[in-house]
């Protein structure tokens, strides 16, 4: 008799510890299987001169790279942009634009009117490459050692503070020879 009480308490009790979990999870925090994993091949025409092209070759030019997915219909985009420009203006670290899903037009006029943070950036109007790096909204940004492995993935706008205890020791490592 007790057994037949005791299935039904365990299987409750199982449930309720799987929704705690779960309500203590940060959806900015969706783990990526691409971390510590080579970064998806690519080659994009640039926005700004689409005879040229920029893809994965050139995130392996330096220790490390930021490449941060954006367009200009992404209002996040715009809450992170002025951080964005801070850092470009500080040259910590290189910043590769990855400009999605966005008319070229679009995409030029916004960065013109908001500045240009990007030493390059493709122009992925299809939204395939983007597909590759496990993009499902923007921005995101990753960060990219020398080697081309992804080392770190941010959902969501990068804020100062993200900066600072997320993403800056990540990027300081690498720039130290770290892996």
């Amino acid at each position: 008799m007790k057994a037949r009480f005791l299935l039904p308490l365990g299987l409750f009790a199982a449930l309720v510890v799987l929704f705690a979990v779960g309500l203590g999870l940060n959806p900015r925090e969706v783990p990526s299987p691409l971390i510590d994993k080579q970064a998806p091949t690519f080659t994009l025409p640039q926005l700004h001169a689409p005879e040229a092209s920029f893809g994965s070759r050139e995130l392996t030019q330096q220790p490390v790279a930021l490449v941060n997915i954006w367009a200009s219909w992404c209002v996040a985009c715009r809450q992170e942009h002025p951080f964005l420009m801070e850092l470009a203006q500080r040259g910590d670290v290189p910043i590769y634009g990855l400009n999605y899903k966005d008319e070229r037009a679009d995409a030029i006029a916004w960065l013109k009117r908001h500045g240009n943070p990007y030493r390059v950036s493709g122009h992925d109007l299809d939204g395939r490459v983007g597909i590759d790096w496990g993009v499902y909204g923007v921005p995101e940004t990753f960060v990219v050692d020398g080697r081309g492995v992804i080392r770190y993935k941010h959902i969501g706008p990068i804020t100062p503070q993200v900066w600072r205890e997320k993403m800056e020791p990540v990027v300081r490592q690498l720039q130290q020879g770290g892996a």
